[in-house]
């Protein structure tokens, strides 16, 4: 087997990435539409997934098994409904802790960014950065959006929780971000 040909066959070591692929149509064959990755979904396990994180080092979806979890998928740092979320699920942070569940923000920007901005914030959470879009992928959660007259893929602003186990229990879609991190603290103490 050639070079190439071994890079193609070697494992894949992220949960992400083992997915099923999106299936090519082979020269000269008739194309047929591609294959869409499975979103997770309620009631099932949330598949393994590992990003940098803030404060160094990487951070690993099976690490946090044993307390719930609250993901929320933000779009950008520093921009006013992000700042707003973060500071609304800072604030309830002490009362997720003790309700067993703790709190990761995601979103595409780098760690240096998000470094930058948990700073800024005081958040006493980890923020994770996708900026290969994997986590993004997986929750379903990259949309067209409007932006200035101009079609682009961004984030949709999502949360996600997860029980101690790492299934999914509740989802949040389109959210409104006033009041949104009450709201997902009273779900995680009625887990």
């Amino acid at each position: 087997m050639n070079a190439a040909k071994r890079k193609r066959a070697a494992p894949q070591r992220n949960a992400v990435a083992a997915m099923p692929a999106v299936r090519r149509a082979a020269p000269g064959s008739a194309a047929r539409p591609p294959v869409a990755r499975p979103a997770i979904a309620l009631g099932n396990a949330v598949p393994d997934f590992s990003l940098p994180a803030t404060g160094g080092g990487s951070w690993r979806l099976s690490d946090a098994r044993g307390r719930k979890l609250v993901l929320y998928f933000y779009p950008r740092d520093n921009t006013p409904g992000c700042t707003l979320e973060g500071q609304q699920f800072a604030a309830l942070a002490a009362r997720f802790e003790r309700a067993g569940t703790s709190i990761a923000g995601i979103s595409r920007d780098s760690i240096a960014a998000h470094e930058k901005f948990r700073a800024q914030m005081r958040f006493p959470f980890v923020l994770l950065s996708d900026v290969d879009s994997l986590a993004c992928k997986l929750f379903d959660v990259i949309r067209e959006k409007n932006m200035y007259g101009r079609k682009v893929m961004g984030v949709e602003r999502s949360t996600f929780l997860l029980d101690a186990r790492g299934i999914l229990r509740n989802e949040w879609r389109k959210l409104k971000v006033d009041g949104h991190a009450l709201a997902v603290l009273e779900a995680a103490q009625a887990l």
